[in-house]
């Protein structure tokens, strides 16, 4: 059959065309230009078939990338009429309006534009109508002079007219406003017919071409305008109004298309690319010129592109684009391999993760066909430039391309990875496993490998495992991981290689790198559990082990039971009969405590917050029970999947916001379910990992801390922490007090952080830096080991954080114990004063600091209803300048500069760096450019251009001079100093997020904005305040009268209290009707439990516990004296009068008080860093040296930069008059002026230091809740300040004159134990002392220097003298007074008797936290500063003489350890401490 067939002879088409016999006429054609292009359109617009492409598409008001069937023949040609409308904005820039209507049910397409009108007027060459001429007929046009530079997109002369012939229809309006003529002509039939034009008259400056067509379907074998068609028309209409900008409305069948720049057009592509699932890219965009506009951003690895040239859309992109992405390619290849030297990336694989947008307009652009898909003209050609800028490519450089270049070249370094694979082995050798004895065998399906969090837990697994049998021990391997696992989604190979647990763990399994598992028989192991602590940082292990496996081997994920956790209870509570509850989670245990309020007693809690917290017993019975507390993970779909990658890619940040924003507080994992979700562990317990790590990171708006920093200051509060302490002490306190789980060297670091006192640092330290703290040198990093350095509770801070708002805050509870609240409410938001920096789950922030003293100002606007001032930002001693640049959204930037002067032709002079720039590192930028100078590689500098410099600064200021040749210096002074030297950095407000009051993560858009939100909620807080200041005075008005009421009796007779039982007494005053009241517990300070135990009670007598009436039958024998009912009647007037002040008063103007208080400390900040300054000054020969050269703006010190000395606080305590109870105990020797010591004060001591003190009387302990609450009313009298009460005026802070004359009367102050029982004596703060201040001047403090000549010189005289100054005549006890008798004799300097004891968390005595600002009765005397102090109950009693010594045996007295005033000029000699220790 084969062999019969006959083979023909491939043919050619001419020769089968042959058969066809056509004459020499019809083989050989001329057609006109018309008839060609009918013939022949691919040649002119395109094909006209029908191609199927992916193209982006405008549908349903957005972008969308989807695969569409057009014909591009038909798209071309509504493209060239829409194009010549665009260029119309070239010739006539006043155009700003397009309008396109697409009117598909008939087949109608209108293009209008308001730009010049074609000129209606004939052409005198060709005799016709030049709208006719150029839309009717070819080769016309107006851009055949090329020596014309035209941005214009028409060239050949074909355009319209092509558009004209494939329709049916065609028309062509316009209105020449410079002629007053209006043109319309109709041509039909593919441009062979033509109707005659209509010209009428149109107004002068009416301006407007339309062009309407219908496409010939036909041609383009339709017989209709397709979706598709229509879809891809309305994207091009998108085109032009992202091209022609702002300046040009754009209107699309009668609605404005949503899209006013080229910004707005770029994102719809990446809204549209972050609908399909992916995170949205970021985008840079940069204008350079009037003629560029480029936007840049990412794909996941294939080149894209968006690009116009003089609004023609260049699909294929072309030279221009070259030209922009060839810039990007290389700055971030070679960015790349500088930072990761072994990547070898390539200026194409950069390409490959590029999305670059470019719309440009270019002198007599060619393209490389008609359909103008290409542009091909050489760059030297364009007539502009498009260099990008530095700025720009250092964005594109720092996003997230450059991960997406390591992720490609991790996947060329994977086989490194299959180095470090397992095989299923009997045996391994890897340090710290305990081996299965069935792993890797036969059995090896059965076998569990026990991941640990630490030794501590794989010891406790080990006991657990031993309590099992035989068998079942053989089926157990554990192996104990270090710390966290790496997140090996986001980590290179060589991280990977060279992880050792990674590597471990693969070896342990027999884990083989890119290996698809559809079941566990290749594996040394058929389960994986997972054994770590139940808190956050052990949900976040096992979400990282979870990530390990899905991101290598997600198939593993999906073996049942393949991946198993271990859980173990966090609470145990024990009841009395035995009944041991277990709970797995904080929430579950805080539900049934709620839900058993009532019947919570007899119930015992046990907290386990690590597995080594469980005893070896308790493991054993862990594993007995091994089905209650193992629990599988199961993979249900690829939510799953999704789950995970939300968690750990960061790719995925923005979604990472969102699924916090949406956690809901109480949400947690139900620990009853046997099988566990991979979506359910991500979403309900992982995200309180997240949450806790972003509380972590992120501080709060109220309080500026964070919640490390907070339980520090918490602790301070609690310790009262006015003497200093190591810090390695003082952080072990904190970790024991404020159930603080983390590592106590981070502690130790936040603690020296708030201390830190530099320039750059803290603009108010919160803690005073006592040691070397660090300096500007290296940016604090040059401190010395906690163990080395003392610190305590800065004197300011307690102005910050009034004592009165302690009982006011929110507590929160752990482990059974009260600790830090939610936030604490400062009277200003310190968050701007000290400025924060964190980087959390899924936020970053970024606060600058900005001056306290316009903060205040700001807050008495609001207070006073008026608007705020801008604040900018301000830094504690820094001299330079801080100028406002661009408001950007959402924030503002800020250009920081130094300070560089010129001292002569070749010599620079540099007195300040930018903020955060250290000064080590900027002399090692120095040594950099200088001749000669190697690096430590042993290189000599590329481009030196200093010849040499000196450095004369110290570790608190900058001083470098630099020598420049005459030639340098021309060529810096022309680029500029600042820039060439770098001396100029930014900041900006665009990245502030902190926590609101409610905890919800905020972005703030500029420090008023977070003042605002702050002054709300203050303000309802200052309400709370005086609420409950009245309710207590009320209260102890109640103690008053019934103490009245008690001695009264007992005087007249009437109540017996000695020789007889308890009970009837009890009785007795129950009946009289005195009211009971319990003895409240010992005082707490900011919320800490009380420690102490109380006596029990006797038993209760007709209901009233013994207790009830102590504040009646423990006052002393003394006071039951008529006297004493006259004081305490005056007390309980006075206290009637204060309450209705009390009530009269705002808290707006409680809040004055608070901020003039804040003020006058800043004052004196001020003063100690001027004096500071001033001694710098001297010690460099009087500032010879750094005050030549020209001026240089710079920022005003506002504010103190130095204030950390002990010393210094004593001088604050005696200073402030009527300060915060605690502020005034801050001090070792409260009552006591002493001249500060060597390195903690300054040569020139206040004037106030040394002004007499009023004489005191020591009451008795009934009395110390009563001072407490006149101090605390006083300190918001209407008619005084704060710090300075009606009748007790301090004349040295607001009269400077003053001082010298104060300065000379120095007095004996004298310091008596109490004798009270009830106070305990917790540590060495509580030490009574007696000092007395010298006459002279000598070393040595422990024997009180004679100062009787000067003491009997009368003080000077105030300038007010209350009325009120003679209530306490006579008031005195006759016991006291016997023992104090006053010698005989007129004008004898009266003494000071002060009782001091320290302000205690639990010392009941010390006084509501509402006696912050003490204000005493009007005395005679000078005015007091330490007498103001909680816990110094002063009473003034008539002047008398000196008690002789022989009367002194009468009474204990402690000498006090400090030294006596040390002479003038030793000031001289600690100057240097003093200095170090500034700014």
């Amino acid at each position: 059959m084969a062999a019969e067939t006959k083979k023909i002879p491939l043919s050619t088409s001419d020769s089968l065309n042959m058969n066809q016999e056509k004459t020499i006429e019809e083989t050989y054609q001329k057609k006109s230009q018309l008839e060609h292009i009918l013939l022949r359109p691919d040649t002119y617009i395109g094909s006209i078939e029908k191609h199927a492409q992916i193209l982006w598409v405008f549908e349903n008001d957005k972008i969308v990338h989807r695969s569409v069937t057009y014909v591009p023949g038909l798209y071309k040609i509504f493209d060239e009429i829409l194009v010549n409308a665009a260029d119309n904005k070239q010739r006539d820039p006043k155009m700003d309006s397009l309008k396109v209507v697409i009117d598909v049910e008939n087949n109608l397409v209108s293009v209008y534009n308001n730009g010049d009108g074609v000129p209606v007027d004939i052409h005198k060459e060709e005799g016709v109508y030049v709208p006719e001429l150029i839309f009717g007929h070819l080769l016309t046009s107006s851009n055949y002079d090329d020596t014309m530079k035209k941005t214009t997109g028409g060239r050949n002369g074909y355009g319209a007219k092509l558009t004209n012939i494939f329709s049916t229809e065609f028309v062509i309006e316009t209105a020449d406003g410079k002629r007053k003529k209006k043109y319309k002509q109709v041509f039909s039939n593919n441009m062979g017919k033509r109707s005659e034009p209509i010209i009428t008259k149109c107004k002068e400056g009416e301006n407007w071409t339309k062009v309407t067509f219908k496409p010939d379907l036909a041609k383009f074998s339709m017989t209709h305008l397709e979706e598709d068609v229509v879809a891809l028309m309305k994207k091009r209409v998108v085109d032009m109004a992202g091209c022609l900008g702002k300046t040009v409305k754009v209107e699309l069948n009668g609605s404005r298309v949503p899209v006013k720049s080229f910004q707005d057009y770029v994102s719809m592509y990446l809204n549209s690319a972050a609908e399909s699932g992916s995170e949205r890219p970021k985008c840079f965009y940069e204008k350079v010129g009037e003629r560029w506009e480029v936007c840049v951003s990412l794909t996941e690895g294939q080149f894209q592109q968006a690009s116009f040239v003089n609004s023609i859309a260049t699909i294929k992109g072309g030279t221009h684009v070259d030209y922009v992405t060839n810039q990007i390619t290389n700055y971030v290849m070679n960015a790349v391999n500088k930072k990761h030297k072994n990547s070898n990336i390539k200026a194409h694989n950069v390409k490959n993760y590029l999305w670059v947008f470019v719309n440009c307009l270019i002198d007599n652009p060619a393209f490389d066909s008609q359909t103008k898909e290409t542009l091909t003209l050489r760059q030297s050609s364009f007539g502009s430039k498009c260099e990008l800028s530095e700025d720009f490519l250092k964005k594109v450089a720092k996003s997230d391309i450059v991960d997406n270049l390591l992720s490609w070249a991790k996947f060329k370094e994977n086989k490194e990875l299959k180095k470090t694979d397992g095989t299923k082995t009997a045996k391994v050798n890897v340090p710290k496993l305990e081996d299965a004895n069935e792993a890797g065998g036969r059995y090896s399906e059965k076998c569990t490998l026990i991941l640990t969090e630490g030794d501590s837990a794989k010891a406790l697994a080990i006991a657990g495992v031993a309590g099992l049998s035989q068998m079942e021990r053989n089926f157990y391997g554990v192996f104990p991981l270090r710390g966290k696992l790496l997140n090996v989604r986001e980590a290179t190979p060589k991280q990977l290689k060279e992880n050792k647990e990674i590597e471990s763990i693969k070896k342990i399994l027999g884990l083989q790198h890119d290996k698809q598992y559809s079941n566990v028989k290749s594996l040394r192991y058929g389960h994986l559990m997972i054994m770590t602590d139940q808190d956050h940082d052990g949900s976040h292990i096992k979400g990282l082990l979870i990530n390990f496996i899905h991101s290598f081997w997600p198939s593993l994920l999906k073996v049942p039971s393949f991946l198993v956790e271990f859980i173990t209870p966090i609470v145990k509570a024990t009841h009395r009969n035995g009944t041991v509850l277990s709970f797995y989670s904080m929430p579950e245990y805080e539900s049934w405590k709620e839900s058993s309020s009532g019947n919570a007693s007899g119930w015992s809690i046990k907290y386990y917050k690590g597995l080594g917290t469980s005893t070896s017993k308790e493991g054993k019975d862990y594993f007995k029970n091994l089905h209650k507390h193992k629990k599988d993970f199961l993979w249900m779909d690829e939510l799953d999947g999704d789950a995970i990658e939300l968690a750990f890619s960061k790719k995925k940040i923005e979604a990472r916001k969102n699924w916090l924003r949406q956690h809901e507080p109480g949400t947690h994992l139900d620990q009853n379910q046997k099988l566990i979700k991979y979506s359910d562990f991500i979403n309900k317990e992982l995200i309180l990992f997240s949450m806790a790590d972003l509380q972590r990171s992120i501080p709060s708006m109220v309080d500026g801390l964070k919640p490390g920093q907070r339980k520090i200051l918490f602790c301070s509060f609690k310790r009262n922490f006015v003497k200093e302490a190591k810090v390695s002490q003082f952080s072990g306190y904190v970790s024991e007090h404020s159930a603080y789980h983390h590592g106590e060297q981070s502690l130790a670091g936040t603690i020296i952080g708030m201390a830190q006192d530099f320039v750059g640092s803290n603009n108010i330290n919160l803690l005073q830096p006592n040691g070397q703290f660090g300096t500007r040198s290296v940016g604090g990093k040059d401190h010395a080991s906690a163990r080395y350095i003392y610190t305590q509770l800065s004197p300011i801070t307690r102005f910050l954080f009034p004592k009165d708002d302690d009982g006011l805050l929110n507590y929160l509870d752990e482990d059974g114990q009260t600790i830090e609240p939610t936030w604490y409410i400062p009277i200003i938001p310190t968050v701007l004063v000290n400025g924060c920096e964190g980087i959390g789950t899924g936020w970053s922030t970024f606060i600058p600091n900005y001056n306290p003293r316009d903060v205040v100002a700001n807050i008495r606007r609001l207070l006073n209803g008026e608007m705020m001032e801008p604040m900018n930002p301000w830094y504690r001693g820094f001299k330079g300048t801080i100028e406002k640049g661009a408001s950007k959204e959402g924030g503002c930037s800020y250009t920081v500069n130094g300070l560089i002067n010129e001292v002569n032709e070749t010599t620079l002079r540099i007195t300040e760096l930018p903020i955060r720039r250290w000064t080590d590192d900027y002399k090692a930028f120095l040594n950099s450019v200088t001749e000669g100078i190697r690096d430590e590689n042993g290189n000599l500098p590329k481009d030196p251009f200093v010849k040499d410099f000196r450095k004369y600064g110290d570790d608190a200021a900058v001083h470098f001079e630099v020598q420049l040749s005459e030639e340098n210096m021309l060529v810096a002074k022309q680029e500029g100093l600042l820039k060439k030297f770098k001396l100029t950095t930014t900041i900006s407000t665009s990245n502030m997020h902190l926590f609101d009051s409610a905890g919800v993560i905020k972005k703030y858009d500029n420090p008023e904005q977070i003042l605002e939100n702050f002054f709300h909620l203050r303000l309802e807080y200052y309400e709370t305040r005086k609420k409950v200041l009245l309710e207590n005075l009320e209260f102890e008005l109640l103690k008053l009268e019934n103490k009245v009421r008690f001695i009264l009796g007992v005087v007249r007779g009437e109540i017996i209290v000695n020789n007889r039982k308890r009970a009837d007494l009890l009785l007795e005053l129950h009946q009289k009707g005195f009211n009971p009241i319990p003895k409240k517990s010992k005082a707490v300070v900011a919320g800490a439990t009380d420690d102490t135990e109380e006596a029990e009670d006797s038993p209760d007598v007709s209901g009233v516990r013994a207790s009830d009436y102590d504040y009646l039958l423990s006052m002393a024998i003394g006071t039951l004296t008529l006297e004493r009912v006259q004081q305490l009647c005056a007390d309980r007037d006075k206290l009637n009068g204060e309450v209705d002040s009390l009530r009269k008063t705002t808290p707006k103007v409680l809040w004055v008080k608070d901020l003039e208080a804040l003020e006058m400390q800043l004052d004196m900040l001020d003063e100690y860093d001027a004096e500071a300054e001033e001694a710098r000054r001297k010690l460099k020969g009087g500032g010879a040296k750094g005050e030549t050269g020209f001026k240089v703006s710079k920022q005003a010190p506002k504010y103190p930069r130095k204030y950390t000395k002990k010393a210094i606080s004593e001088e604050v305590s005696v200073e402030t008059t009527g300060t915060s109870s605690s502020f005034a105990s801050e001090t070792e020797n409260a009552a006591v002026v002493v001249k500060p010591k060597g390195r903690a004060g300054s040569k020139k001591a206040p004037a106030k230091m040394q002004e007499k003190l009023s004489p005191v009387l020591d009451d008795i302990d009934e009395d110390d809740e009563i001072e407490s609450l006149k101090n605390r009313l006083n300190a918001y009298r209407l008619d005084s300040s704060p710090e300075q009460s009606a009748d007790m005026e301090t004349d040295v802070l607001q009269v400077p004159a003053r001082r010298g004359a104060a300065r000379k009367k120095p007095l004996a102050n004298v310091s008596v134990i109490s004798d009270s029982d009830d106070e305990p004596n917790l540590d060495d703060d509580a030490d009574v002392e007696v000092k007395a201040l010298p006459e002279t001047k000598k070393k040595g403090g422990r024997k009180a220097a004679a100062a009787n000549d000067k003491a009997a010189k009368p003080p000077a005289p105030t300038k007010r003298r209350g009325p009120a100054s003679q209530q306490y005549q006579g008031l005195g006890q006759k016991l006291l007074t016997e023992m104090l008798k006053p010698a005989e004799g007129a004008g004898i300097s009266p003494e000071k008797k002060v009782r001091k004891v320290r302000a205690s968390p639990f010392n009941k005595k010390s006084g509501s936290v509402l006696g912050r600002i003490h204000k005493e009765d009007d005395t005679d005397s000078e005015p007091m500063s330490a007498s103001s102090s909680e816990n110094t109950d002063v009473i003034d009693v008539p002047a008398r003489a000196r008690p002789q010594r022989a009367n002194r045996k009468q009474t204990r007295y402690v000498l006090s350890d400090s030294e006596s005033e040390k002479e003038e000029s030793d000031f001289e000699q600690a100057n240097d401490d003093s200095d170090s220790s500034s700014d």
